[in-house]
C-alpha cells in the first residue's frame, strides 16, 4: 500500500500567527518543529495500521521546504521543493491508496478560521461548478480524479468541517478551535500528536469505507483575484477570460486535472507584483 501524507502548516496545533509560518519571521523555526512532529505522528499511525506501507510525505506549505528532513521519521520518503507536478499533492499517482491532509486550513472567506486563505492572498475565491473550494476541496477532488480517497484531515474545527462537507466518512482531527483569523484554543502539542497517531491508524484501517471525491468534467471554474492587474495577467492564459465585475476570471476545464493545473498557475500569477 502507498500512502501520501500532505502536510501544510497553518492547521498545526499551536500555530496561530503569520510569524510562525513565514520563513522570514522570527518564530518560523518553532513552527517547523511543530509541523515535523505532527507529520511524524501521522507516519507512525499509518505504519501502526500497516507496517509494510510505503509512506510518502509531501511538504505542502509555502516554499515546500519547511519539514526538517533530519527530524522526519526515517521510514517515510519526503517530497520537497517547487515547482513540481500537482503542487501540494506532490508524489500522488494512480498507485496511491490513500491521502491524508495534515495541518490544513479553511478556505478564504470562511470563518472563524485560523489563517484561512486559498493558495495565497491574491486569490479571494475559487468556484468549481458553482461550489466554493479552498485547498481542502481542490486537493480532495484532485486525488479523487485519480481514484484516491482523502481519508483524514487535521486542522482547526472550520477546516475539519470543510472536509466533512465534501467527504463525510473521512476521519478528522480538530487540534484547535478557531476564535478568529489569528486566535485559537489549541490542544497541547503532545495531546494533538497522540490523537493524530490514533486517527491515522483508524483512517487507514477503514479507508475502504471512504469514496474518492469525483467531479466529472467539463467543469466551469471561476477565480476571484484581489487586484485588477492580476486579472490582466490571468487573461493572457489561453482559455481564461474576464468575467463581469472586474476581478473574476473564468475558464472551462475538460476534467478536474486540467482545472487543478490552471488554478495552480493562476495562484502563481497572483503572486507577481505590478510594475
Amino acid at each position: 500500500m502507498k500512502v501520501l501524507i500532505s502536510v501544510d502548516m497553518e492547521g498545526i496545533s499551536g500555530i496561530v500567527h503569520p510569524a510562525e509560518v513565514n520563513p522570514d519571521r522570527y518564530d518560523y523555526e518553532r513552527g517547523r518543529a511543530l509541523m515535523t512532529a505532527e507529520a511524524n505522528s501521522v507516519i507512525a499511525g499509518v505504519l501502526d495500521a500497516d507496517p509494510a506501507a510505503v509512506v510518502w510525505v509531501a511538504d505542502a506549505h509555502g516554499p515546500f521546504r519547511n519539514l526538517l528532513p533530519e527530524d522526519l521519521d526515517r521510514r517515510a520518503q519526503l517530497v520537497r521543493g517547487k515547482p513540481r507536478p500537482l503542487g501540494m499533492l506532490g508524489g500522488l499517482d494512480e498507485r496511491t491508496d490513500a491521502v491524508l491532509l495534515v495541518g490544513y486550513h479553511a478556505r478564504a472567506g470562511r470563518g472563524p478560521a485560523v489563517l484561512a486563505h486559498t493558495m495565497n492572498d491574491g486569490i479571494l475565491d475559487v468556484r468549481v461548478a458553482g461550489r466554493s473550494m479552498g485547498e481542502i476541496g481542490l486537493n480532495a477532488a484532485m486525488a479523487g480524479h485519480l481514484g484516491v480517497p482523502v481519508v483524514l484531515l487535521s486542522g482547526d474545527d472550520s477546516a475539519c468541517a470543510e472536509l466533512r462537507d465534501l467527504v463525510p466518512p473521512a476521519v478528522t482531527v480538530e487540534v484547535k478551535q478557531a476564535l478568529g483569523q489569528g486566535a485559537t484554543v489549541a490542544l497541547h502539542p503532545e495531546e494533538a500528536r497522540e490523537r493524530l497517531r490514533r486517527a491515522a491508524t483508524e483512517a487507514i484501517t477503514r479507508r475502504a469505507q471512504v469514496s474518492p471525491l469525483v467531479l466529472a468534467g467539463p467543469l466551469e471554474v471561476e477565480v476571484d483575484l484581489s487586484a485588477p492587474f492580476m486579472v490582466d495577467l490571468a487573461t493572457l492564459v489561453p482559455g481564461v477570460s474576464r468575467a463581469e465585475g472586474g476581478r473574476t476570471v473564468t475558464f472551462t476545464a475538460a476534467d478536474f486535472a486540467e482545472a487543478y493545473r490552471l488554478v495552480l498557475l493562476l495562484a502563481q500569477l497572483a503572486t507577481i507584483k505590478p510594475g
